[in-house]
């Protein structure tokens, strides 16, 4: 039955597979830099702001801690043009199908079944930022956390998340679940409806508490990630590394460049 699954995967992870898609940043198809916003450096990595100009690019790893556990790339946001207009924002934006989390042995349904979500994150300017997760089928229902970084320090950040009788997450390729990575949110999208220690539906366009730091108004801000990993369990295990070609495949999925020569 599904609840047999949902317990004896949360047992010990059982080793599954992450259900992040190239959560170490490797793949970048459509280049390695932009300053469009949506999908066009890091393949499912999507990043949105408002008026507010960011440059996305895919960067090199080289030392620290990320380095240390595996990871050689990431994701960077850069503020190009500051804002302190009350509706600006940007954010880091992952869509996870619903058949990927509807078959992934998580009872969504059921508040003693978790996920745990894990990333790696760093930003120029010291601060609390936040991270939710999703639900798109039916009625939207957002979890959220708060996360605390030094200046310029890689900090590894895990989120465990318990299911909810409320949630409607269908069985097709459609949109199931989203992950939200949050550098800035003006208090157009802020305020005291939100939560960060329970389920909850949204409330006058209050997603997340407000946020104490201005990364939106601060030149050249960088906020950067990597080693994202969704996996069923209360359990932070590490990340389940793959090769190159099998994270391309998975990539490909959604989008498949062609290179082709005329003679």
């Amino acid at each position: 039955t599904f609840a047999d699954l949902a317990t004896a995967s949360e047992a010990g992870n059982l080793g599954q597979t992450n259900i992040i898609i190239n959560g170490d940043m490797s793949v970048a198809q459509r280049g390695t830099s932009s300053t469009s916003s949506n999908f066009q450096t890091v393949d499912r990595m999507s990043v949105g702001y408002g008026t507010i100009s960011v440059t996305q690019s895919q960067q090199s790893l080289t030392s620290g801690s990320p380095y240390e556990a595996g990871f050689n790339n990431f994701i960077r946001m850069a503020n190009t043009s500051t804002s302190s207009a009350a509706g600006s924002y940007v954010q880091l934006y992952h869509p996870i199908e619903a058949q990927h989390i509807a078959n992934s042995g998580w009872n969504f349904k059921s508040s003693s079944s978790f996920v745990t979500l894990s990333f790696w994150a760093r930003s120029s300017l010291q601060g609390t930022y936040y991270v939710n997760v999703v639900t798109d089928d039916g009625t939207a229902y957002y979890r959220s956390k708060a996360f605390a970084l030094s200046a310029d320090t890689w900090t590894k950040v895990t989120f465990t998340i318990e299911g909810n009788s409320n949630l409607t997450i269908n069985d097709d390729n459609g949109l199931g679940l989203q992950v939200v990575i949050i550098p800035h949110y003006g208090t157009t999208f802020t305020g005291s409806n939100a939560s960060t220690t329970a389920w909850f539906t949204l409330v006058s366009n209050d997603y997340f508490p407000d946020f104490a730091q201005d990364w939106g108004n601060t030149s050249s801000a960088t906020f950067d990630v990597t080693g994202m990993q969704l996996e069923v369990g209360q359990v932070d295990t590490p990340y389940k590394h793959e090769s190159f070609g099998d994270n391309l495949a998975r990539c490909q999925r959604y989008f498949h460049r062609t290179d082709a020569t005329v003679a």
